[in-house]
This record gives structure tokens, sequence and C-alpha cells, in this order.
């Protein structure tokens, strides 16, 4: 949690986040993930400053258990003194105690936020998925909380001026925007309507640019012409010299030329929506579909 102090910027996570949204996939399936169409509404989150403070916190914690299809899970929330935004006990459950920062009593709107991440890690911890180390745990939770419905409350919970900032979660501001833009992509919702923090409008709409661009990127046919003529080029090389520079190829675009044998040449890359990657092979116009996520991707390879 940065409480008046600076705030990270950028994308210096953006390798693990697309490794959490892949594992996501991976460990839940498509028609899992797809069950989280739609987000938790603000309505149902919404804290006010004449709501109990206790009983505010439980009527939360049990809309987002809901959210999170966790049917049999009790949260039990308090507050103390401590230097993290929240924690929470992972046990065998059904009972789970979160502990929430003193700081949520004076700033009930966050409260949400909060438990989101916390209510996540019992998520994840029940489908038995996690990330060795605790950075990338950490950012495998805030990828979940935010593709799974619930992230817009942490990316609303950040604010900075010139005096003062709050940002929750490991995830930047526009890493959050990432991670809600790509679910938007997928199930057409626009969480920008949600925000009632103009600097997490800003990250939102910086992410979601940066969203866009996977889905620009050579060998797909959205791809712009810098990227298809870069693509051409890269190919023709690879072609020449019969033998995949992969490392020359990977370190300049999202792609990889990859020979097999006496085959044709196949170029590696990822999905857009899933981001595993995906090897097809080069002989023009290609429709692939992801075995993982079942996107269709229109190809010129």
């Amino acid at each position: 949690m940065a409480n008046g102090g600076p705030v990270e910027h950028g994308y210096p996570h953006l390798d693990t986040v697309r490794d959490a949204v892949t594992a996501l996939y991976r460990r839940l399936s498509h028609d899992t993930v797809h069950r989280f169409a739609t987000s938790v509404a603000p309505v149902d989150v919404a804290f006010c400053d004449t709501d109990d403070l206790h009983l505010g916190a439980q009527r939360v914690a049990r809309e987002l258990v809901r959210h999170f299809r966790l049917p049999d899970a009790r949260m039990i929330v308090g507050f103390r003194e401590m230097e993290h935004a929240a924690n929470v006990e992972l046990t065998a459950g059904p009972e789970y105690f979160i502990e929430l920062n003193d700081r949520f009593r004076t700033h009930r709107r966050d409260i949400g936020a909060a438990l989101a991440h916390e209510i996540m890690h019992v998520f994840l911890h029940r489908v038995d998925l996690a990330f060795p180390g605790t950075r990338d745990n950490e950012i495998l939770t805030d990828t979940a909380t935010a593709y799974l419905g619930a992230g817009w409350l942490l990316l609303d919970a950040y604010r900075e001026d010139a005096s003062s900032s709050q940002k929750l979660g490991y995830l930047t501001p526009e890493e959050f925007g990432y991670v809600l833009a790509k679910r938007a992509l997928l199930f057409g919702e626009d969480p920008s309507t949600w925000f009632t923090s103009a600097q997490a409008y800003t990250a939102y709409v910086k992410g979601r640019e940066r969203a866009r661009l996977d889905e620009r990127q050579p060998p797909l046919t959205a791809a712009g012409w810098a990227g298809r003529r870069r693509y051409a080029r890269d190919r023709r090389h690879a072609q020449e010299a019969a033998a995949a520079p992969a490392s020359v190829a990977a370190a300049r675009a999202p792609y990889a030329f990859v020979p097999e044998g006496p085959g044709p040449l196949r170029v590696t890359f990822a999905c857009p929506t899933c981001l595993q990657r995906i090897r097809v092979p080069v002989r023009g116009r290609v429709r692939a579909r992801c075995g993982l996520c079942r996107t269709m991707l229109e190809c010129d390879t």
C-alpha cells in the first residue's frame, strides 16, 4: 500500500501479469473464466460514512464472496494497526480471518478494494493456484482480482496529487488498466464509468491502449504497416538462413520463427486473449484457434 509515498508507474511487471492471465485459463478453464463475465456492481460494494464500520465491512465481504462463487466461505473482518493494507489467514476454512489496516476506519470507500484482494487470496488458495515467491504471487492475486471482475475497485483506490498519494495492490495503475482492458475487450464491458478517481480513469485509458497493441501485432492480420514490414523482413531472414534466429526475432518483436525438420517454417506468438504461445505454419493466410481460450485468430504468416 502506497500511502503518501511515490507511486510506481509503467509496466515493470507486465511479463508476470501475462503469465498470470495464462495461468488463470489453464487452471480454471475457458468455461469457468466466462462465468465471471459480469463484474461486481458498484452499488453492491458501496460503503458510506454513515454505515456501521463492522457490519458494513461484513456486508461487502459477503458480496465479494458471492461474486467469486465461494458460497461456503465465511469472512470475519477486523481492523488493526499494520504496515500493509490487509492480511488474510489462509486455512482449510470455512472461516477466514481478514485484518484491515486501521486507516480504513476513516477511508471506508476503499474497504471493498482491500477485501477484494484478500478474498481472491482465498479463491486462489482453494483452486490451488500460486506462483513461487511473494512478489509474483501477489501480482497473480491482483491480476486474478482484476480479470475476474473485482479489480476495478483496486484501481479506483488509486489517487495521487502534488501533496499526497494512495495506491492499493502490487500492480502499477497502468498495469491494472491493462488487465481491466483485457477483460473489457473479452466481455464487451466498460469499467471506466465506475471510476470515482480521475487518476484511475487516466491509468485505465493508458492500459487500454497497451492492451489493444496486443491485438495489432504480427502475424495477426490487424497488425499495422510498420509491424507487417518488420515481420516480412524477419521472415525472409529466417527462410534464407534455413534456421530461425529466434533470439533476434524475439528481441525485436513478440514472435519467433521455429524450424521443424523438413516441414514448413513455423511462427510462434502470444494469443492476444489468454497470452499463451501459439504456433502456426508460415504459409500466408491462416485461421487459427487458440486451444486454451478458444479465440479465433486471423493471421497472415
